[in-house]
């Protein structure tokens, strides 16, 4: 019992890492909704990727079966897992392109147009598409790490709960500080591209994305608290 409990903690540390792309895209997609439906797309699509990964661990020799190679093209090898990749990376790109545009070109009045435009059905089916992906990453990885199903199953519901609790905090931080969710846009974006490289076969080091995005977030932060102490000596 002892002997698990630094696993599981070093896979509950994963997977919250990993997690905060998932919470980020959620978090950009909930500020689409009225006010009144935004906690409950956060909650519907952080509770579908826990039901997701309960059910995959469910069926782990299937998805294990995913690695393996499906045909071969320009000397790749594609699988179940890298098609997967793929189409995650693909989607991810071009979703986080388009809110960059509408971020950056778009009138204010278009914008506020298309917001009220978004069905709430449609914005939770785009979730449901990267719970999947993120899921399918999650679990493959988390099988690398340790063995013990009741492990990966622990993990799997604390990162959920850590990913309840510090959805809110970080949508309405997103949300006050639009420089930053431009630079969550670019995350998003980033994370899109290691997805498709790793779909074929090549694998950027999630520690060199991961460290690049919180030098970005520092490098933020420390702009934005430049302009606020010298907007406040000005006055």
């Amino acid at each position: 019992m002892i002997d698990s409990i630094i696993p599981l903690l070093s896979l509950i540390a994963l997977e919250v890492i990993l997690g905060i792309d998932n919470i980020i895209f959620i978090s950009i997609l909930s500020d689409k909704l009225p006010e009144h439906e935004r906690n409950k797309l956060r909650y519907w699509g952080i509770g579908l990727a826990m039901v997701m990964r309960l059910l995959l661990l469910a069926f782990i020799s299937w998805i294990l079966k995913l690695d393996q190679t499906l045909f071969s093209a320009f000397e790749i090898d594609f699988s179940g897992k890298s098609l997967i990749l793929i189409v995650g990376g693909l989607f991810l790109i071009y979703k986080s392109t388009k809110e960059i545009y509408h971020k950056s070109e778009l009138k204010d009045q278009e914008t506020v147009t298309n917001i009220k435009t978004n069905s709430f059905k449609r914005l939770l089916l785009e979730v449901i598409l990267l719970d999947l992906v993120f899921s399918v990453d999650s679990i493959i990885t988390a099988v690398g790490m340790v063995q013990e199903l009741w492990v990966m199953y622990t993990a799997v519901i604390v990162t959920v709960i850590i990913m309840l609790i510090a959805s809110k905090p970080i949508s309405n931080f997103i949300k006050q500080h639009p420089s930053f969710k431009i630079l969550a846009l670019c995350f998003l974006m980033m994370i899109g591209v290691s997805l498709l490289a790793e779909g074929f076969q090549f694998k950027i080091p999630k520690g060199y994305i991961y460290f690049s995005m919180a030098f970005a977030f520092l490098v933020d932060i420390i702009q934005m608290r430049t302009v606020h102490h010298t907007s406040n000596n000005t006055k």
